[in-house]
């Protein structure tokens, strides 16, 4: 009987409880077994896992978090430490890993396919939607309306109080949640690190854009997304956005607001249930049923399960949104996504920079 462990980690995303059960369920019905990894890496060499059981998974669905839990592990950054996670998996009887995280998730699981052999296979899921290979990770889409309805609330007290709100979002080596959120909010401007401004040219266009919306358009309500990975300390913005209006006598308040954490949690929307479900069944499809030249790509470099990717090279599987990448070029790919180098990186800076003095009118 095939044997599979799970393990979450890195920051939590809504879907990741989507992905253990369809995990879950997917190898059942391949007549298999699944194990749940307490505490992602940690637990994993310190061998804490369990059977994950019908008990365990039902009604997780729509659970944000993660019952496993995720933790870090500096025993596990070594080779050592990946060699006896391995071994271990091996003497439970364990044939295959199926990893839920991000960048650094994936790294590790590149590294233990590498180093011992062990097949590993991944799902993406990272709310700052910063992983190459896949058009869409693991709770992106429950973050963007987490934020979109905080933005709607925060606009309510803009419209009443006539003032200008910085609302900063997550996203410090990618700045997607910022972009996206600033069309679906109607903000009136964005900023983020892609950008590549300095701070005195972020405030400048700030100040310019605040003018001519209140005296030009006569808004009461004015919207700013900020992706937290650009370097100006939001208060700093706000009070220098404050001493423009004043400075100008725009009778308009400038306040700020930091979402922080609140964006990963709550239940997973349709889509992320979705993508988690599809991807789930990918992944279990690659190491207990598909051909030998994938289960061998899964022991050699590792794979990750990619939802309708752009990028060439992906493997199909029966779901045909859905294919397998080798880890080492998702690793590659998503180091270009996030120096700028990457073809999705410059379309989306593209097209913000197309729209952005739409946004303010």
């Amino acid at each position: 009987m095939p044997r599979l462990a799970l393990l979450t980690s890195g920051g939590d995303a809504p879907g990741m409880n989507c992905a253990i059960a369809a995990v879950t369920k997917v190898a059942w019905g391949l007549g298999g077994t699944v194990v749940g990894v307490q505490d992602g890496y940690d637990g994993l060499v310190a061998g804490r896992w369990s059977e994950l059981t019908r008990e365990r998974i039902d009604g997780i669905w729509h659970w944000g978090g993660t019952i496993l839990g995720t933790a870090r592990s500096e025993t596990f950054r070594t080779a050592d430490g990946r060699a006896r996670a391995a071994e271990r998996l091996r003497q439970d009887g364990v044939d295959a890993l199926v990893v839920v995280g991000g960048n650094g998730s994936l790294t590790g699981a590149h590294l233990l396919a590498r180093e011992t052999g062990f097949p590993v296979v991944g799902l993406p899921a990272s709310i700052d939607h910063d992983i190459a290979c896949t058009s869409w990770a693991i709770g992106v889409d429950t973050a963007l309306n987490t934020i979109m309805e905080a933005c709607d609330r925060i606009g309510d007290t803009a419209w009443s109080h006539r003032r200008c709100f910085v609302v900063e979002v997550m996203g410090r080596q990618c700045g997607y949640l910022a972009m996206a959120s600033a069309i679906g909010t109607a903000a009136d401007a964005v900023l983020f690190r892609e950008q590549g401004k300095e701070e005195a040219e972020l405030v400048a266009e700030l100040e310019a854009m605040l003018v001519r919306a209140v005296r030009e358009r006569g808004k009461k309500r004015i919207l700013v997304l900020k992706a937290e990975g650009v370097q100006i300390p939001t208060a700093r913005l706000c009070d220098q956005l404050q001493a423009a209006a004043d400075a100008a006598e725009l009778g308009i308040g400038v306040r700020y607001t930091v979402l922080g954490h609140v964006v990963r949690g709550g239940a997973p929307t349709f889509r992320d249930r979705l993508v988690a479900g599809r991807l789930a069944h990918a992944a279990v499809w690659a190491v207990l049923a598909g051909p030998d030249d994938v289960r061998a790509q899964a022991a050699s470099t590792g794979l990750m399960a990619g939802w309708e990717p752009r990028e060439p090279g992906g493997i199909d599987t029966p779901d045909r949104s859905v294919q397998l990448f080798a880890l080492d070029d998702v690793l590659a790919q998503t180091d270009a996504l996030l120096d700028g180098s990457h073809p999705t990186t410059k379309a989306r800076v593209k097209l913000l920079g197309a729209v952005q003095g739409v946004l303010s009118l």
